[in-house]
């Protein structure tokens, strides 16, 4: 008998999804002209970022004990909470030391992407909901409304210099910015609280760590790792930092661009599971990979703005096909029961590896070498895709071929 699950939780789950992306689309562009305003330089914004991701990780620790113990709902709407509060304290802080202790305890994501104490928790609502035929598809259209939600938050990076027009300062409708992050907040939380409850396990029933799959696990974070060490390097509010002094880029500019990024990465999620049907899994992620690189290693040194416009495009046109099926991939290649184990240890040390790296970016912004974490980001991401092809081209999931 086929099996059947109800589409409701998804569809709320991708309610907030969509809600949660479209306050950090914005806030990941906004972030850095912030601090700038504030009068904070390059590096001090790169710190930022590494303490928010530091952060992240020191939170998706917690999530990972919690999980086994709690219900998702609740520790959704818990994780819902403290990003209403970092809505609201982002704008009444301008203290250096304080502006650290709350990208660090709070939700900002500086890149816009899949580094987020949600993001575990998603991911076991989505493995728990979908059907081993639906699971590459269910990670495509979980990652899909997420990202056209986040092209729609860039664009939302522009109603700052809108209301400079109309007579605000920068710094004010900024502010009004962040309190709009935490409205959106609120909104994920009312549908976060319409994802029905699980009852929670015995104690008896709960794995206590990984099992079979312990050593495939372990090798694909460290893999991941090195994904997410290069990443960092450009993480969106970096990314948005360099446009921003090599060609002195308006919000309003950055953000048409950052819409058409995200619209562009949102519409090869499908694309990545209609293509990983047809050569796997694994061949998608690399394939799909190698290219976003080199575009991004010459998109920094392209003369122009519009040639690096072009390069950064075609990169986002390709480098979160990995996004779905890389998720996808650690659900099937591990026991059902390790399922919530694997998808900790594989995201903890990819938010751990992606905060050391905006430091390191920033100083190099600081000390004039701009094309550098460029470059190193695409160096670094074309020697994991190769080395996860070397190691697991011959492991494929069950069903594919």
């Amino acid at each position: 008998m086929k099996e059947v699950r109800s589409i409701q939780p998804m569809t709320w789950l991708f309610a907030a999804r969509s809600l949660r992306d479209f306050g950090d689309g914005f806030v990941a562009i906004l972030l850095p002209v912030y601090l700038l305003a504030l009068g904070f330089s390059p590096l001090q914004v790169g710190v930022v970022a590494t303490a928010s991701l530091f952060g992240s990780a020191l939170l998706t620790i917690i999530i990972g004990f919690l999980g086994a113990h709690h219900d998702l709902r609740r520790l959704l709407l818990a994780a819902a909470g403290l990003m209403v509060a970092t809505g609201i304290a982002v704008p009444m802080i301008t203290d250096y030391g304080l502006l650290l202790v709350v990208a660090f305890a709070g939700t900002i994501n500086p890149s816009a992407g899949s580094v987020s104490i949600f993001v575990p928790l998603e991911h076991a609502v989505v493995a728990r909901e979908a059907t081993s035929a639906d699971r590459t598809m269910m990670f495509a259209r979980y990652s899909l409304v997420g990202a056209l939600a986040s092209a729609g938050g860039g664009l939302a990076a522009a109603l700052p210099d809108v209301m400079t027009r109309l007579g605000m300062a920068q710094l004010t409708s900024i502010k009004l910015m962040f309190i709009v992050y935490a409205l959106v907040g609120i909104l994920g939380s009312l549908c976060y609280a319409r994802i029905p409850p699980r009852p929670v396990r015995h104690e008896a029933d709960i794995p206590a760590a990984l099992g079979p799959s312990r050593a495939i696990v372990l090798k694909l974070a460290a893999l991941f790792s090195l994904d997410a060490f290069a990443g960092g390097f450009v993480v969106q509010s970096l990314l948005a930092l360099w446009l921003f002094e090599r060609f002195d880029l308006s919000l309003s500019e950055a953000g048409v661009f950052f819409f058409w990024t995200g619209v562009l990465s949102a519409f090869s999620f499908p694309v990545a599971a209609w293509l990983s049907k047809r050569v796997g899994l694994i061949n998608t992620m690399v394939f799909t990979h190698v290219p976003s690189s080199i575009a991004l290693g010459l998109a920094a040194f392209a003369p122009t703005l519009p040639l690096t416009v072009i390069l950064l495009l075609i990169r986002a046109a390709l480098s979160q096909m990995d996004v779905p099926t890389r998720s996808s991939y650690v659900m099937a290649v591990v026991t059902e029961a390790e399922r919530a184990a694997a998808a900790s240890f594989t995201s903890v040390p990819r938010s751990l590896a992606a905060a050391a790296s905006p430091a390191l970016a920033g100083a190099l912004f600081a000390g004039s070498y701009r094309a550098w974490p460029l470059l190193i980001c695409a160096t670094l991401k074309i020697t994991y895709d190769l080395l996860l092809l070397w190691q697991f081209r011959h492991l494929k999931p069950p069903g594919e071929g």
